[in-house]
């Protein structure tokens, strides 16, 4: 069995951990889990399968897209896409970092200051208090793709009707399950941790200023110069409701179609694949066959060419001295993962075997 923490650390709280919470805090705890996976999550997906997944992903997005220009110069101005995309990638972030690698995967670790302004910006995403997000999170990752995860598309089984119905469940009808995660199992460090209780408990103040801040900048930012009811009203759209549900349904995809329909470049326990067109709007999350692979990682878009914006934060946190014992890909961990027909190679952020090189260019002189 893998060896877990002996203890964990919070602030002013010292306790042990669960097996629960082993996997996103251990990275020696994953290696072990891929051992039980069965030879059926291999299986490719049909060509039904993958318009079935297609049509739900592309639909709703294309239908808000559509909204874009038809409203164009009435309804919506630049002032109105600044606004949102400020916010967009505040609490965007707030989830990839903060959230997810931060607070649910120990991927680095952070200042006070920072953990707490992390907490805050994860909560203007409006995906729910910090403790409930990581618990469900934590939950998923014991699970993955198995009876007990929370949003598996694959929960009805592998056929078309099957998958739709899963599809459903995993990008939003899970969220209306009675069966809630229990936090004391799958977060005991983040309920020991006084500032994390008082950010999750202050989520609802949270909710109504990520909403009403749009409406109040857009107001006050009016080409008259002075407050006007229809800017505000305009932002409160755009840049508070139309953003807040575009970056939920990013975030949901990453639960539904980035379990079933992608690229595989490393080996992991389930379903997790890559989607390379959604690493833009989700801050690199999309590459998440990795992450399933190597939980901990800071990076999820390891190899060349793949962009994660979130690992570009993390690395800015560091340089800053606000983030330290970052956990960047290390080659000879994740060489052992790669996949059998994997050829690309291993991008910026990663911690080199120096060794094994060293050791190679006496060879490849000799070769010469």
């Amino acid at each position: 069995m893998a060896r877990t923490p002996d203890v964990l650390e919070t602030s002013g709280a010292t306790l042990a951990p669960s097996e629960d919470t082993a996997l996103s805090l251990d990275p020696s705890a994953a290696p072990l889990l891929r051992k039980a996976v069965p030879d059926i999550d291999e299986t490719p997906m049909t060509r039904a399968q993958q318009i079935t997944v297609g049509v739900f992903v592309f639909a709703p997005m294309l239908a808000l897209l559509a909204a874009i220009p038809f409203f164009w110069g009435w309804g919506l101005g630049w002032h109105d896409i600044v606004i949102g995309a400020v916010f967009y990638w505040v609490s965007g972030l707030g989830i990839t970092v903060g959230y997810h690698r931060y607070f649910t995967h120990s991927s680095f670790k952070a200042k006070p200051g920072l953990r707490v302004a992390l907490a805050i910006a994860g909560s203007l995403a409006m995906e729910g208090p910090v403790v409930t997000w990581v618990s469900d999170h934590r939950r998923h990752h014991k699970y993955s793709d198995k009876e007990g995860d929370p949003h598996s598309p694959w929960r009805y089984g592998d056929n078309t009707r099957a998958l739709a119905k899963g599809l459903a469940w995993a990008h939003t009808l899970w969220l209306l399950d009675p069966n809630q995660t229990s936090q004391e199992k799958f977060a005991p460090d983040l309920l020991a941790d006084s500032k994390i209780r008082k950010v999750d408990a202050w989520f609802p103040a949270i909710v109504a200023f990520t909403l009403l801040a749009p409406a109040v900048i857009g107001g006050f930012w009016s080409y008259a110069g002075v407050f006007s009811w229809h800017a505000a009203i305009e932002a409160f759209f755009w840049a508070g409701l139309v953003r807040v549900t575009l970056l939920h349904h990013v975030t949901w995809s990453i639960n539904s179609i980035c379990h079933t329909w992608g690229n595989t470049d490393w080996q992991s326990r389930d379903r997790s694949v890559n989607v390379a067109w959604l690493a833009i709007a989700s801050f690199g999350e999309s590459w998440h066959n990795l992450h399933h692979a190597d939980p901990t990682c800071a990076r999820h878009g390891a190899l060349k060419g793949q962009i994660d914006q979130s690992a570009r934060v993390i690395q800015w946190f560091e340089k800053a001295g606000w983030a330290y014992d970052v956990r960047w890909p290390d080659e000879v961990r994740l060489n052992a993962k790669r996949a059998a027909d994997a050829t690309r190679s291993l991008g910026s952020m990663t911690k080199r075997n120096e060794k094994a090189a060293k050791a190679a260019k006496p060879a490849d002189k000799a070769a010469a």
